[in-house]
């Protein structure tokens, strides 16, 4: 099956530096990217680019055959991204912030926020004030609220940050989940996640994707 998401010949700069130069990638449905590239060379701005956060100078960015630029409001339906700030509320609850934050996009269920905090083991946190999390316990709820927008695309940036090895191993059965369903993600990370081989390709610099 051909990419659902489409990078070609991208240009970014930041400032005065060009971060990436003719970067093209695709990513197919069911298939993940992890981005294992060093430090300043250019993993956020790429997800931040793709998002629609950033601007390149040139190229193209298609979703689904279109240009994402043309039509981003569409691209972002489709799309969810998770950075290194959660954008969680923190004088709402567990449960709370996952309700509202799914009230911005679609209907959901009791049932189906249940299963998503018992997945990512959040169950005891359930009704506990997010600010009294821990940090790996904020980033869960994060996680969580992702498995429940039903986004095809994931933009992940350094998904296990602050995450003990249960957390690491909920985080990448998360992922699993979302591939095998037959959605696409990109991945930000110091360190690869165990993600099968078969759906799970792995970039050390930016030059691999070329």
């Amino acid at each position: 099956m051909g990419p659902v998401l489409e990078l070609t010949n991208l240009h970014l700069w930041r400032g005065e530096r060009l971060v990436l130069k003719g970067m093209n990638l695709g990513v197919a449905p069911g298939e993940a990217l992890q981005l294992l590239w060093p430090n300043g060379a250019g993993k956020t701005s790429l997800l931040r680019c793709i998002a629609g956060f950033l601007h390149a100078e040139e190229g193209v960015i298609r979703w689904k055959g279109a240009n994402t630029a043309q039509d981003l409001r569409t691209f972002h339906g489709d799309l969810a991204y998770l950075g290194h700030e959660l954008a969680l509320k923190g004088d709402l609850t567990t449960t709370e912030n996952l309700r509202y934050s799914l009230g911005l996009r679609h209907r959901t269920t009791d049932a189906a926020i249940a299963t998503a905090l018992q997945s990512l083991g959040l169950v005891a946190a359930e009704h506990e004030l997010v600010r009294r999390l821990s940090a790996g316990q904020q980033r869960r709820v994060a996680l969580a609220r992702l498995c429940l927008w039903n986004a095809r695309l994931w933009l992940l940036d350094e998904p296990a940050a602050n995450l003990d090895a249960a957390g690491q191993r909920q985080v990448t059965e998360a992922i699993g989940r979302h591939l095998a369903a037959g959605g696409s993600a990109i991945i930000a990370t110091h360190q690869a996640l165990a993600l099968d081989a078969a759906v799970s390709r792995q970039s050390f610099m930016p030059g691999d994707l070329q």
